[in-house]
């Protein structure tokens, strides 16, 4: 998956939460973690109309990754799989994309995430997160990420608010999703504002831990 992205692809971990490009053979169990999660994630992603398990089958894995594969070779995203390495093994349990990169005297990105319900709440996609964005800061040349969320996504706000993304903006009728326009509230942070911590992973470790 060589492309024109800096920094790409890219291999990133931090105990048991593991960041890597996406596999063609991850196509069953990308279709069924996304099948289990319909409930969890349906209300808040843009989707393709249809049946959700038709569009999150096997068969629709091979255009998702296709297109992924795409976008990072012309250094438009960096798409992560996010797996937990527990008990020897190794499972997907999530997703992680810094997309929409714009080059230059911009320097920045969106990111987007999920996880299996099965495992929110255990500080797996806040590792993620703060590890991709430690690598877009550094070996991926950017200077700024921005996150943007429907208000009524606690446990999405809830993540970004544990890293210390500022908000900053209120995005009236922002997406299409689930039916309708949806507002969004803007969240973003600069490469300057976690340099003095060593990074966001630090600074995550430093909030996560109590004194």
């Amino acid at each position: 998956m060589l492309g024109a992205t800096p920094g790409w692809p890219a291999v990133l971990a931090d105990g048991p939460v593991l960041l890597r490009p996406y596999k063609r053979s991850d196509a069953r169990a990308w279709s069924e973690l996304r099948i289990a999660n319909q409930a969890w994630l349906a209300p808040w992603e843009s989707a393709p109309p249809g049946p959700w398990a038709e569009m999150n089958s096997t068969r629709a894995y091979a255009f998702v990754y296709r297109d992924m594969r795409r976008a990072a070779r012309r250094g438009d995203s960096m798409p992560f799989a996010v797996c937990l390495r527990e008990g020897g093994r190794e499972r997907l349990v999530g997703h992680v994309n810094l997309g929409n990169i714009v080059r230059r005297a911009f320097a920045s990105a969106y990111a987007g995430y999920w996880v299996d319900y099965r495992v929110a709440g255990r500080g797996v996609i806040p590792t993620a997160l703060a590890l991709a964005v430690d690598h877009a800061f550094g070996p991926g040349g950017l200077h700024r990420i921005e996150v943007n969320i429907r208000p009524e996504n606690g446990p999405s706000r809830r993540v970004v608010e544990k890293l210390g993304f500022r908000e900053e903006a209120y995005h009236q009728r922002y997406m299409h999703i689930d039916g309708g326009w949806r507002d969004h509230l803007g969240y973003a942070m600069t490469s300057e504002e976690i340099a003095a911590e060593g990074g966001l992973l630090t600074r995550w470790k430093r909030v996560r831990t109590p004194k």
